[in-house]
């Protein structure tokens, strides 16, 4: 698998803060990398250097092997690029609004047909060339943006906040399209949206304070994600202390409610009790109401590292 992002020990400070601090990552062809941070992390800033229109004070990035810094113009031709406000001209039509892009990415006047019409198939805008771009819904605009980003079929592609605005149909398929620009070319998006890292991507990395703090692939994410905690319900009130001698329970933490003894049993990860504390609550008389395993979000894994970074 070719690696078309390679960035290394990146750091730069304004005025002797870090705004990035020695991050580090790479990304193949095939991969969506979802790019999280909160407020003043330092994501807008690692974007920008990676599209090369900020100046790292320290560190490497190469585009498709070539350097950012020392070949410019070459690794720039392989980045396409969509910001969160599209640059569109609403004044245009699409087919020339595309073909000023083409003109701009130094295509070839022989090859800027073929280009228009690949990059409108792939965004589904084929039939639209001719309507105003003012005329378009807010999703067909987004599909026009990302359309300028792939004309000259770069090896990387950079969205930001690609969805935002959008209805909830407009953001399946805009996600169904990351989806497939990546199965050709190496995808960033960086979003705040986090089921959207989820839908959309196979890796996500989360910034903080100018460091990396997570750097994980999906499935790395859903291991993270999978239950530690089961909650229970019981009609008559438990003897909790047998509750708490069970193989793997760390601890127990009693919910008050009226009229039923509910509970959150912490386990151990990887393990399931559910089967144990179901048969001994029928031992024992104490009447099982409800039993099930409670699942961290993303949005739970997102704070709680910011969180404990920042406390």
């Amino acid at each position: 698998m070719s690696t078309l992002i390679e960035v290394n020990h990146l750091t730069r400070q304004f005025s002797g803060h870090y705004a990035v601090n020695d991050v580090s990552f790479s990304l193949n062809k095939g991969e969506v990398l979802g790019f999280l941070g909160p407020n003043g992390a330092g994501k807008s800033t690692t974007m920008k250097m990676i599209c090369g229109n900020l100046t790292p004070t320290a560190g490497e990035i190469k585009i498709g092997g070539y350097d950012i810094i020392d070949q410019p113009k070459l690794a720039k031709a392989e980045l396409g690029f969509l910001p969160e406000i599209p640059p569109l001209y609403p004044d245009l039509t699409v087919d020339e609004f595309l073909t000023y892009c083409a003109k701009l990415h130094g295509l070839r006047k022989s090859a800027i047909k073929k280009a228009l019409e690949l990059s409108k198939e792939k965004c589904g805008l084929m039939g639209m060339g001719l309507r105003l771009i003012s005329h378009l819904s807010k999703g067909y605009q987004q599909r026009v943006g990302i359309a300028q980003a792939i004309l000259h079929n770069p090896a990387v592609i950079i969205l930001d906040e690609p969805t935002v605005g959008l209805d909830p149909i407009q953001m399946l398929q805009i996600r169904q399209l990351i989806l497939e620009l990546g199965q050709q070319h190496s995808v960033i998006l960086s979003t705040h949206i986090l089921p959207e890292v989820q839908q959309s991507c196979n890796r996500v990395q989360i910034i903080h304070h100018g460091q990396l703090v997570l750097n994980e692939s999906i499935e790395g994410l859903s291991k993270l994600m999978s239950s530690s905690s089961l909650f229970a319900r019981f009609r008559q009130q438990p003897d909790e202390s047998t509750l708490a001698l069970l193989p793997h329970i760390d601890s127990l933490e009693k919910i008050k409610e009226a009229n039923t003894y509910p509970y959150r049993l912490h386990h151990k990860q990887n393990t399931d009790i559910a089967e144990t504390v179901a048969q001994l609550a029928v031992n024992e008389g104490w009447g099982l109401m409800e039993l099930y395993p409670e699942k961290h979000n993303m949005e739970d894994i997102f704070l709680s590292i910011t969180k404990d970074l920042t406390t």
